[in-house]
């Protein structure tokens, strides 16, 4: 079970019945904040911080437990920063500071300075507040008394950002063949991105894969045709082409297992010794919470992981998306979003049909995939590029609608969208700002969600949606 450190400051200033009852509220607090995120974390109450060693002790204590994704910090009455100093060093998690107090209501007729020096949160957490700020801490602030429900939610909120980091961390991604050839957006410093954000990216022959796609077995093949068959519509003649796609998934959840992939990435222009570029295998894989980024973009697939862990238990659909093509009748403009084979079955708004169709690249055979509707609602596409001296996660408010008319010959997932505030400045701010053709997609997530992701890790982060203006392109994407 994933923890949340919760530590409680003070000092020992008002003696120690004083002491006992900032204990006795921290206890409380800690468990109600427990109850409410039941099932999402545990919440660990530590010693009160009196001094700087408990508060050393503390902090070690949460960066070397591994199912520690987060703490949380309060400050019950006045705790001198620069006792906290020390242990902030050492902090390696993410960090949310609870700015609330024990009470709800002052006590008018009965407050006293005993009451004060107690309840003195509003003077406690402005001196732990200017310390996070002076050693320049990404930290997150969550503001208003605790049994709140706006306050409940960024506490649980930072529970699922602190959840994707934790899994950031600790991630590896297999990236079968290179990035796709001449293409600049994909690539990017894959040992700056270990460094910034845990990931473990590297290359896997081909080669290594196809032995394990030629070692699989016709029942084990039967199997995954069944799993197939029970969850999607069969809307093929071509059977063998789906059994070929199964054959993949089969070699592709080995591999994975081995090696303790949570990604992975491949590319049409290596595929030697396979018939197909992989289409269900990949969908499949995804709804199963394995991220994916075609033509070796590993930035895309880590990311798409890392997104799917943090929308985890919300409804709605989170996955890698690609920018195709537009709809452009004036003030209407649409954008279809889809790939020529890798949608995630999360955004389909009917049971996915299992179709085979040509590629049409690759020079290979015909791939079996899943071809389906969108769903509709409101949602973020979001994507990370690397500016060449830093990483740039970029977010924009879209609109997921019904397609306006039937494709019947588009043989792919159909997505599409509404860019925010309109076409023109949306789509512009994107490109301004460097955005990628991968994305990532989500009517689960939202803009605060992926801010928090950002400043937990110092990534630059740049928003597009109904507040952005004209006047914005101007000044803040025309540089």
């Amino acid at each position: 079970m994933d923890k949340l450190y919760f530590i409680v400051g003070s000092q020992d200033l008002y003696g120690d019945e004083c002491l006992r009852q900032v204990a006795e509220d921290s206890r409380q607090m800690a468990e109600y904040i427990g109850e409410k995120l039941a099932g999402k974390a545990e919440v660990v109450l530590l010693p009160t911080v009196e001094t700087s060693d408990i508060c050393i002790a503390n902090m070690r204590k949460a960066s070397n437990d591994d199912d520690c994704v987060g703490v949380i910090t309060w400050m019950h009455t006045f705790s001198p920063a620069k006792m906290w100093i020390k242990g902030l060093q050492e902090l390696r998690k993410p960090l949310l500071h609870l700015h609330t107090q024990f009470n709800e209501r002052l006590p008018y007729a009965s407050i006293d300075m005993d009451f004060m020096n107690l309840n003195q949160s509003a003077h406690g957490d402005r001196e732990y507040g200017f310390i996070l700020a002076r050693m320049n801490i990404a930290h997150e602030v969550a503001a208003g008394y605790y049994k709140d429900e706006k306050v409940i939610k960024k506490i649980s909120d930072f529970c699922d950002v602190a959840k994707a980091i934790s899994y950031s961390k600790k991630l590896r991604v297999a990236t079968f063949g290179n990035n796709m050839r001449d293409v600049a957006v994909t690539d990017g410093d894959r040992v700056e991105t270990q460094i910034q954000y845990g990931w473990e990216t590297n290359y896997y022959a081909v080669g290594d894969l196809v032995k394990l796609i030629n070692a699989v077995t016709d029942a084990e093949i039967d199997t995954k045709m069944d799993e197939y068959t029970s969850k999607y519509d069969m809307d093929t003649d071509n059977i063998e082409a789906v059994r070929e796609q199964a054959k993949y998934e089969v070699a592709l959840e080995k591999f994975i297992a081995k090696n303790r992939i949570g990604a992975f990435t491949d590319t049409f222009q290596d595929l030697h010794n396979m018939k197909q570029l992989p289409g269900i295998a990949a969908q499949n894989l995804m709804d199963k919470g394995i991220g994916f980024g075609p033509e070796g973009d590993y930035k895309i697939s880590a990311f798409s992981a890392v997104l799917m862990k943090m929308a985890e238990g919300r409804d709605g659909a989170t996955g890698f998306i690609e920018d195709y093509t537009y709809d452009l009748p004036a003030g209407a403009e649409l954008e279809l979003a889809s790939h020529m084979l890798e949608v995630p079955v999360s955004f389909a708004a009917t049971k996915p049909k299992i179709q085979v169709h040509p590629l049409g690249i690759g020079g290979k055979e015909d791939p079996a995939r899943l071809v389906f509707d969108g769903v509709t609602g409101d949602g973020i596409q979001v994507t990370m590029v690397d500016m060449g001296d830093h990483f740039r996660i970029i977010c924009a408010d879209i609109e997921l609608v019904k397609q306006p008319e039937e494709m019947p010959l588009l043989p792919v997932a159909r997505i599409m969208y509404r860019h925010k505030p309109d076409f023109s400045i949306g789509t512009a701010a994107w490109c301004y700002a460097g955005g990628a053709h991968h994305s990532v997609v989500s009517t689960a997530l939202t803009r605060a969600d992926i801010a928090m992701f950002a400043r937990l890790t110092g990534t630059e982060f740049i928003t597009i949606g109904d507040d952005t203006t004209e006047a914005d392109l101007q000044k803040y994407f025309m540089k």
